[in-house]
């Protein structure tokens, strides 16, 4: 195999490219549309949908290790397409990352929750509007997942797809009800927080990091105080 592996000959690859490894290790060559397609229907509930450009350089890039091949094809009209075919060495690999690789924690990157934990910089009124707009996105996302399960079970071979799918819809509608919460909990939040002006105050209202790292401690002293603790701190 080309370069890019580690010292046991393992390639190091972009977690994109190990999904469209494992995509191609079906029995079909598949085009860069048809991975897009795929991705749309299923792996963005759970992992974003990449670009064409990022489909298309990771491809060359397996290419170049050795891990695919590719081939121009015109039997479908007169605009040719290149499809893209699994290797030995490319099943060989996906197969030991499924089965040896270490799971990486899930990344959450919540746009709703930042602008929530810096509610100071807007008001009430803007935050709610942008929670309800959150709610429509997770109602969609669920709507569709949903209807991508019943569909999955029109092909045995999609089988495995559709328990991830099921997941996506019980996702969905649980953040669907978290949202919902949150937004209940805003006129909470906002009586309790200190006002700028507040007892002189002329700048936003924060403790002083001393104080963070006193809260901390406290914290950690709590955490080992209780007998069911099983968490380290680092």
């Amino acid at each position: 195999m080309k370069g890019g592996g580690d010292e046991q000959g393992k390639p190091n690859l972009a977690a994109t490219s190990w999904a469209l490894l494992g995509m191609l290790s079906y029995e079909y060559e598949l085009s860069g549309y048809d991975i897009r397609k795929w991705i749309d229907w299923s792996m963005r509930f759970f992992y974003g949908s990449p670009a064409y450009s990022q489909i298309y350089s990771e491809l060359k890039k397996l290419e170049q290790l050795g891990l695919v091949t590719s081939r121009s094809d015109t039997s479908s009209g007169a605009r040719s397409r290149r499809l893209y075919k699994i290797t030995e060495a490319g099943l060989d690999a996906v197969t030991r990352w499924a089965n040896e690789a270490p799971l990486d924690p899930p990344v959450l990157k919540h746009s709703a929750l930042l602008r929530v934990t810096f509610a100071h910089l807007t008001n009430p009124a803007r935050l709610k509007e942008i929670l309800q707009e959150h709610l429509a996105y997770a109602d969609e996302m669920h709507r569709s997942a949903a209807k991508d399960a019943k569909w999955a079970k029109a092909d045995p071979a999609w089988a495995y797809a559709r328990v991830a799918l099921n997941w996506a819809e019980r996702y969905y509608a649980n953040e669907h009800e978290l949202t919902l919460k949150m937004i209940k909990e805003l006129d909470e939040a906002e009586a309790e927080f200190p006002r700028v002006g507040e007892g002189g105050q002329t700048k936003i209202p924060w403790p002083a990091p001393e104080y963070w790292y006193e809260i901390e401690k406290k914290a950690d002293a709590d955490d080992g105080a209780a007998p069911a603790a099983t968490s380290d701190h680092v």
